[in-house]
């Protein structure tokens, strides 16, 4: 059975507030403000129950911390190859896979996961000026 209790109300609070893909590490930082006797282990159990309770999504992409997303409806994330940011991606129109994907090896398909890769912009701009400056001492 699940219950709410005030330890992830708090959580949940900060996780809305922290309007990003926080770790586990970055909602203890900002959950242990509020409740300084709380520990990591603490939040990590809650994270994960609050995940298996459909409360949160957990992000496990391939190379990086797991993330969580306050964020619970259909949509797809883009990631910085260089500072590891991840943002949501809103398409004009959503991707469709049904019919696209027939059960490949006998795998009964339950969702898809779709990742774009990139620089975000305060990395693009850093590269760009690079770029520019090593341009320059040529």
């Amino acid at each position: 059975m699940f219950r709410l209790t005030h330890q992830r109300k708090v959580i949940l609070e900060e996780l809305r507030l922290a309007h990003s893909h926080a770790t586990a590490d970055e909602i203890y930082e900002r959950v242990k403000k509020r409740l300084p006797r709380i520990s990591l282990g603490t939040i990590y159990r809650n994270l994960e129950i609050l995940a298996s309770h459909g409360r949160i999504r957990k992000l496990d992409f391939a190379g990086g911390q797991r993330r969580f997303d306050i964020n619970l409806t259909e949509h797809y994330h883009v990631r910085c190859l260089n500072c590891g940011k991840l943002k949501d991606v809103v398409l004009q129109a959503p991707l469709s896979f049904d019919g696209l994907v027939a059960g490949p090896n006998g795998y009964e398909i339950s969702g898809v996961r779709l990742e774009f890769l990139g620089l975000c912009p305060e990395c693009k701009a850093v590269k760009q000026k690079g770029a520019r400056e090593d341009a320059g001492n040529k």
